[in-house]
């Protein structure tokens, strides 16, 4: 594989949707982007009240900087922090490209248009310089043609690189090779979208709509048929077809009208016209409801109706209504209930609910066996026509789609001759290779040998491994290697002296067997191991702390029980920074609370770029109990190590826990002090944290890693700091912005980060620290607000943020 080439500079023509949200994603991981666009033909009518004329640099660039700014107000973000937009110069086609010959990568994403397409790539290669690589975003129009009259220079370093919308969230990036695409320019392509990019990448074939398009909008078209053939509703299929399916949850019609039900359209009607082999292309046809909507032009968002319409009711409330499919009328969303789904409730691994919802014996049981049996049959056909395996097809609808486990996948896990047996009773058959593979003893397409993930290769007809097999550790992979588990937690070899500990509690709380798990793992690591990751594959690293524990006490008095809960939690995240071998915790998602506590007492974080993390345990009318209120104080004092802490600092800090501050991204966590620059590490792609984890405690080890000593020498302020915080919370009161309650908890954590209420400033120790802490976050327990703050968290099942 050839990797040598360098990525500096890079060229994004066309500033849409797509262009923009590319460009923002490359100036993330620190590129410098040139954005560049048309300019325009005529002056706005503002522009004319200035006295400005088109040849003003200011007008020329007007559409590419508008639809760069239009990007920047998109929520979620399309950039780790907005500063990041510095890294990105924007210009026009007349004025600017001259300047793609200083550029390593020039990416096509204009209108879906093959002749203005055509047009762009003229220019292009009038500036571009040899060897340089270009790419078109297309969505589906044929690779082939579009480097047609190009120079074989240009054809060599040619191909298709389809991102998708958003391309700093959804982590597929389909490459596409033209007829003369040189593989060196694949294989690296391949490895920077891996490395650098952070992205899922599949190689497709030049077919209508690639491999996710193709298959993500025949499970979306043939659903739609079958919801008029059981005479489903909106909210009902989407209650079907979200997280219990694991699943985004956009679910079905949410993310058809997030994606523009024109756009579906569009792609199902492409691919019907231009695929006439295809033997489920009926499904691709619209069904009467679809048609009524699109020539009512409700195209979803961008239309401000679709499946739903957002209206606001006689008070003045904004409502969510849902669109009844037989009289095409907006109504009051509906709760949707199915015995199959009540028996999932408990169960946490979508693995382990995808067996109970194919079997339901309710409407639900029939859609799942309906629904996953089109799907089988459909995928199974598409090998060869559009990808060589299933591994392509899993990666690129998971990746594509937000889908936990691809289609092939969920066909292993429901058995493959179960599946196939509930198919043929249902009218379907799955492509002969299937059956072939069944009939040489193999009864999965993918299984795990010696810690690393194999397919099978229907070209071949055996078990292959996946590319990054080897260089990347997944834990699913590594099971066998398990050498201590509890109820909490898994402790597994990572191999070259590394141990990593998995939580698997829901939502990855943390109580009792976690805290057990961390102390285990550490003893271990500390006899015959050369150090200790702590990280998952979870949605989320940890939700926090288990509140359900804590009201359960809290409501009955046992307070001495919340104290030894509490002491258990700071002792073990001391451990984690006081052992003899290096502790390195990878959070990602949400690690909130107890989770970030963790994190904050780790020798090193090595984080996943999309880390959502901060201490919000204000918010349910508490203070940060396991070392978090400690460790900020800490970090307030070692921001000046000169022995010069002010009162502006610690506020900075104290704010941090007070408005229960969260990042957006791992790189805002700096800006909340909870990642140290020049220590902790930031990892685009996910997939990597884990592999990246275990390379950071082996440096760790190898540079000699001693533990640290107890810190004795934390500057606190006493009373003359504490004096302003607690008027600060009194004029808040006044002014009706914050509660009575909300004073309380705001003067406790003062009280903490201050030291007490001291005379002076002074030195202490982080364990004077803690026991203030922990006698804060008890005396807050007993206050009946925090209790009927956390019985509401703990109704809603949704994890405390800001």
């Amino acid at each position: 594989m050839s990797t040598n080439r360098i990525i500096k500079r890079v060229a994004v023509l066309g500033s849409g949707i797509m262009g923009s949200r590319i460009a923002c994603h490359f100036a993330n991981i620190g590129m410098e982007v040139l954005l560049l666009d048309i300019s325009p033909k005529e002056l706005t009518d503002e522009e004319k009240q200035k006295g400005f004329t088109l040849e003003l640099p200011l007008v020329r660039n007007r559409i590419v900087n508008d639809a760069l700014q239009n990007t920047l107000k998109a929520s979620p973000s399309p950039l780790y922090k907005k500063s990041f937009v510095s890294r990105i110069r924007t210009g026009n086609f007349t004025d600017n490209m001259k300047d793609i010959a200083s550029c390593d990568w020039i990416l096509e994403a204009v209108i879906e248009n093959i002749d203005i397409k055509k047009s762009v790539f003229a220019e292009v290669e009038k500036y571009r310089k040899p060897g340089t690589i270009i790419s078109s975003n297309t969505s589906g129009i044929p690779i082939h043609l579009m480097s047609e009259g190009r120079s074989e220079d240009f054809k060599k370093h040619f191909c298709g690189t389809h991102f998708f919308n958003p391309p700093r969230y959804l982590r597929l990036l389909e490459i596409i090779p033209g007829p003369a695409t040189d593989k060196n320019v694949l294989d690296f392509l391949a490895h920077y979208r891996d490395v650098y990019l952070g992205k899922t990448t599949v190689l497709c074939k030049d077919t209508p709509a690639f491999i996710a398009n193709r298959i993500g909008v025949f499970s979306i078209m043939s659903l739609f048929h079958l919801v008029e053939k059981m005479g489903l509703s909106v909210d009902e299929v989407d209650k079907l077809t979200g997280p219990v399916l694991g699943r985004p949850k956009s679910a079905t019609f949410r993310t058809c009208d997030v994606v523009g039900i024109d756009t579906l359209v569009k792609v199902a009607n492409d691919v019907y016209d231009r695929c006439p082999n295809d033997e489920s292309k009926n499904s691709f046809k619209l069904p009467g409801y679809i048609k009524k909507i699109v020539d009512n032009k409700w195209f979803g968002d961008k239309s401000k109706q679709g499946f739903y319409k957002k209206v606001k009711s006689e008070s003045g409330k904004s409502e969510i209504l849902s669109l009844d499919l037989t009289s095409m009328e907006y109504g009051p969303k509906t709760k949707s209930k199915f015995a199959t789904l009540d028996l999932t409730k408990s169960i946490e691994n979508v693995k382990d609910r995808l067996k109970i919802l194919l079997s339901g014996t309710d409407k639900a049981g029939e859609f799942y066996r309906e629904s996953f049996s089109s799907l089988f049959q459909y995928v199974s056909n598409r090998i060869p026509e559009i990808a060589e395996n299933p591994l392509q097809i899993d990666e690129a609808v998971s990746a594509g789609f937000g889908w936990e486990t691809g289609p092939f996948e969920t066909w292993d896990i429901l058995g493959v001759e179960n599946a196939i047996a509930i198919m043929k009773s249902l009218g379907y058959t799955p492509a002969k290779w299937v059956e072939e593979m069944l009939k040489k003893g193999n009864k999965n397409f993918f299984v795990i040998k010696e810690g690393i993930r194999h397919f099978y290769n229907p070209q071949t007809g055996l078990y292959e491994k996946t590319l990054a097999a080897g260089s990347v550790l997944f834990l699913d992979n590594l099971r066998e290697k398990t050498i201590w588990k509890n109820a909490g937690g898994s402790l597994i070899d990572l191999g070259d002296g590394v141990l990593n500990l998995e939580f698997h509690t829901k939502m990855n709380t943390i109580g009792g067997e976690i805290i057990q798990g961390v102390n285990k793992a550490i003893e271990i690591a500390e006899k015959d191991f050369k150090g200790l990751v702590i990280a998952n594959e979870g949605q989320n690293f940890s939700a926090g702390a288990n509140l359900a524990m804590i009201f359960m006490f809290a409501t009955e008095q046992e307070f001495d029980e919340i104290d030894m809960a509490v002491r258990a939690f700071q002792n073990m995240n001391m451990r984690v920074r006081y052992s003899s071998v290096p502790v390195v915790v990878s959070p990602h998602a949400l690690s909130l609370g107890g989770g970030c506590e963790m994190t904050l007492h780790a020798d090193k974080v090595v984080a996943s770029a999309e880390t959502y993390i901060g201490l919000v345990e204000f918010g349910v009318g508490l203070i940060p109990g396991g070392g978090g209120s400690k460790e900020m104080t800490l970090r307030a004092c070692d921001a000046f190590r000169d022995g010069n802490l002010d009162e502006q600092t610690l506020k900075e800090y104290y704010l941090n826990i007070a408005m229960a501050k969260v990042s957006t991204s791992g790189h805002e966590a700096y800006d909340l002090r909870i990642l140290l620059e020049g220590r902790d590490e930031i990892v685009v792609n996910p997939n990597r944290v884990i592999t990246e984890a275990k390379r950071a405690v082996l440096e760790l080890a190898h540079d000699g890693y001693t533990m640290p000593t107890h810190r004795k020498d934390i500057k606190v302020l006493g009373r003359n700091a504490l004096g302003m915080f607690f008027a600060g919370a009194n004029a808040m009161v006044s002014g009706h912005f914050i509660s009575p309650h909300d004073q309380l908890i705001s003067q406790k954590l003062a009280y903490v980060m201050c030291g007490g209420d001291l005379s002076a400033n002074t030195l202490v120790s982080e364990q004077y620290l803690l026991d203030l802490e922990r006698e804060a976050f008890l005396s807050l327990c007993g206050e009946r607000k925090t209790l009927e703050r956390i019985q509401s968290i703990l109704i809603s099942g949704k994890p405390l943020r800001n």
